[in-house]
């Protein structure tokens, strides 16, 4: 039965996301205001933002449930994930930040075609086109994550479900673009933090500790260590270098990039990196034990079910009023992601195909409507994708991370690092990443190795053997490449 104390919450929540994309519709007038707030971000709302999209509902529901399911050694996606959260900012945070701006870049693919001056544009568009594909791939997995939050908590049908919380999410992107995105995000990040700290804590204490439920997780045949599996076989190399493979994504992710690039100047990236590297930490460990702590609570959960334990555990553990604060929690998990990709895609649309391509003399109110008429039309796509409840979350978001990380990733990397790399090198390696990768998964190899790790190392070397043979010779480029370096060591 749906409790009102929650319905009440839930209510306020939503309206408060309304009400934020409505003040930022008003503030919205050009369309770098739209796609990257002007470059006004500060380092809490940098950091919380792109951790709250990174993370997103596969935080709170997909990773318990493949911990749920699996025991300790899909802990291994966590680790790799922390690790590549650390180098991400690290490493890439900075230098996008000075190069986006030296080179008045809005969107990834802008960046890389001014980067390596492409006369071509193909490196634009084809980038373009992949975010595209996976983007909808990847907001459909929030909408599958929303469709299960709103028929778990308000017993409605699934398809109901998820076209309740299609329309909400759609909404305030469409109003507000990325300030409304962030700011959101910057709260929904907040209100995360503390779900993720609070259930695993009363869950842990009310199933009688660590120890105890670790005897359960045993008794069960589930893997209690990062090393061995359930019937105590030691791990392998390879489904250990599988599962950290994760990492590898973030380095290709545009809705994570687009905030290194929104940040207010590089010297608030530090102040940023501690606060994102912090978050990240604690609510990867708190997820991995509340998939340990619904083992005891929850007996035969599968098909799709085991991704609820965190609905089902807030519901066992918490009085309506407490528990419909943090089941928002969970949708402010969905949402932070599904807002960031549905408006890196329709700006693709727009910055990328529509202005470069179609209508080169649009006016800045054009771009704006064309970028809002986007996120309806990539809104609909998804949601069709998300109208099948079968779907897990955790592999749709598998196959879209991985896509990201094998087209994008070793490309940012080269970008940043690689005085060598040509447009030709970038573009073919950008090219073979994502066939190797779609290959990978459609031949079923996925199930011996995560197609991230093949698709990421065949670009990798197909730009270092073509940057071998043909390296970057143009003098702009070059001394572009070491102004920045200066930049980001002065700190802008």
């Amino acid at each position: 039965m749906i409790q009102t104390e929650t319905l009440i919450t839930f209510f306020i929540y939503l309206v408060f996301l309304l009400s934020v994309g409505w003040f930022y519709y008003k503030k919205t007038t050009n369309i770098e205001g739209y796609i990257l707030g002007e470059r006004g971000l500060g380092s809490w709302v940098t950091a919380l933002s792109a951790q709250a999209s990174d993370m997103s509902g596969w935080l709170l529901m997909g990773l318990p449930g493949a911990v749920y399911l699996g025991g300790m050694v899909n802990a291994w996606i966590a680790v790799g994930l922390f690790i590549g959260t650390v180098l991400n900012w690290t490493c890439v945070s900075a230098r996008l930040r000075s190069y986006t701006q030296m080179t008045d870049t809005l969107t990834l693919s802008s960046f890389f075609e001014r980067r390596f001056d492409d006369p071509t544009s193909l490196l634009r568009v084809g980038s373009s086109v992949i975010i595209l594909i996976f983007f909808t791939i990847y907001s459909s997995s929030a909408l599958v994550a929303a469709g299960k939050l709103f028929e778990s908590v308000f017993q409605v049908d699934y398809k109901v479900a998820v076209f309740t919380g299609t329309a909400v999410i759609m909404a305030y992107t469409f109003l507000g673009g990325f300030l409304a995105v962030c700011w959101t995000d910057f709260f929904q990040g907040s209100l995360m933090f503390i779900a993720i700290i609070a259930v695993p804590i009363l869950g842990t204490m009310s199933n009688g500790g660590i120890s105890a439920i670790e005897a359960d997780m045993a008794a069960k045949s589930i893997s209690t260590s990062l090393f061995h599996d359930g019937s105590g076989q030691t791990l392998s190399i390879v489904a250990v270098i599988s599962t950290m493979a994760w990492g590898l994504g973030y380095f290709g992710q545009p809705h994570i990039l687009a905030r290194f690039m929104g940040i207010t100047s590089v010297k608030e990236i530090p102040k940023a990196t501690v606060i994102a590297v912090t978050w990240v930490l604690i609510s990867l460990a708190g997820a991995v034990v509340i998939g340990m702590v619904a083992i005891p609570m929850f007996d035969g959960l599968t098909g799709g079910d085991q991704e609820k334990v965190f609905i089902y555990m807030i519901a066992k553990l918490f009085n309506p009023w407490v528990g419909g604060i943090l089941l928002a929690a969970i949708l402010s998990a969905i949402m932070s992601t599904i807002d960031s990709q549905l408006l890196v895609s329709s700006s693709a649309l727009t910055e990328d195909i529509y202005k470069k391509i179609l209508r080169r003399e649009a006016t800045e109110k054009e771009l704006i409507l064309v970028g809002r008429l986007c996120v309806l039309i990539i809104s609909v796509i998804a949601l069709s994708m998300a109208l099948s409840p079968n779907k897990t979350i955790l592999d749709l978001v598998a196959y879209a991370w991985g896509g990201f990380g094998a087209a994008f990733g070793p490309v940012v990397l080269f970008a940043l690092y690689s005085r060598k790399t040509t447009w030709k090198s970038a573009l073919a390696g950008m090219i073979v990443g994502t066939l190797v990768l779609v290959f990978w998964k459609h031949a079923g190899l996925g199930k011996t190795m995560y197609e991230i790790v093949p698709g990421f190392a065949a670009n990798l070397l197909t730009i270092t053997l073509i940057n071998a043979f043909s390296p970057q010779q143009d003098e702009v480029i070059l001394t572009r490449f070491d102004e920045m370096r200066r930049n980001v060591k002065n700190g802008y």
